[in-house]
């Protein structure tokens, strides 16, 4: 008898889970994920700081971070 798609899914998951445990067979997963968006049309529409711009905005970040 055929399998379906979801009782494959179904089958696989158990799999990774015996394999690789909960958390690794999660991060297995979550390697496949696709994103999402056109990143060549996209990647003209990011800002162009200068490096300098970028390492402040960074290090203004990190700081915020350590106060909380």
């Amino acid at each position: 008898m055929k399998k379906t798609i979801s009782e494959i899914r179904k089958e696989g998951i158990c799999a990774l889970r015996k394999a690789l445990g909960p958390v690794d067979m999660a991060r297995f997963i979550q390697s496949y994920e696709s994103g999402s968006g056109d990143y060549t049309k996209e990647r003209y529409e990011w800002p162009h700081d200068d490096t300098e711009a970028l390492n402040q905005r960074l290090l203004e970040r990190e700081n915020q971070r350590k106060k909380v």
